[in-house]
């Protein structure tokens, strides 16, 4: 496994679409650092959470789940310590499961996920299954150094996301 590995997620559409970021590394480097200080330093609509797979069983390695989305409502808050959380354990252990996250690493290494719930979900069920597979999509993507550089530079002139495609709009 290299140092740090650097994923990205995007699964579904509307409001239960997941979009995910993550970043996995030593616990005892920049990763480690960068996991203790954002847990220790929540902020208004935004507060950082050990992942965990029920109560009292974190998912390893173990994994910061912090929101990209400020949580606006309790039903929006609900779906993120619910089933975006149960989501993101989910997925990360299945890429251990997978192989992709080493097993034998899963205790040296921290995880920080950045999540986007939004505010308009309402499938909660939806919301898991997305996460799930945003996570593990993320950390696939992270582990094979992706993505490609002749991908990005095919895709620069014709840039798109679920909000905004170039040349669409007049």
């Amino acid at each position: 496994m290299s140092d740090v590995q650097l994923g990205e997620s995007f699964i579904g559409e509307g409001g239960e679409a997941a979009h995910v970021n993550t970043v996995l590394g030593p616990r005892d480097g920049a990763v480690g650092t960068a996991w203790s200080s954002a847990l220790a330093s929540p902020s208004h609509g935004h507060q950082p959470f050990v992942a965990i797979l029920r109560p009292g069983l974190p998912v390893k390695p173990f994994t910061l789940f912090v929101n990209k989305a400020t949580i606006e409502h309790d039903e929006h808050g609900l779906l993120h310590w619910g089933p975006a959380q149960a989501g993101v354990a989910a997925g990360v252990a299945d890429a251990v499961a997978d192989g992709v996250i080493p097993a034998d690493a899963v205790d040296d290494l921290a995880l920080i996920t950045a999540v986007w719930v939004n505010p308009k979900a309402q499938d909660a069920d939806l919301v898991y299954r997305n996460n799930r597979t945003a996570v593990a999509t993320a950390l696939a993507l992270g582990a094979a150094n992706g993505p490609q550089l002749t991908d990005v530079l095919a895709a620069r002139d014709r840039p798109q996301n679920p909000f905004y495609a170039v040349g669409t709009t007049t």
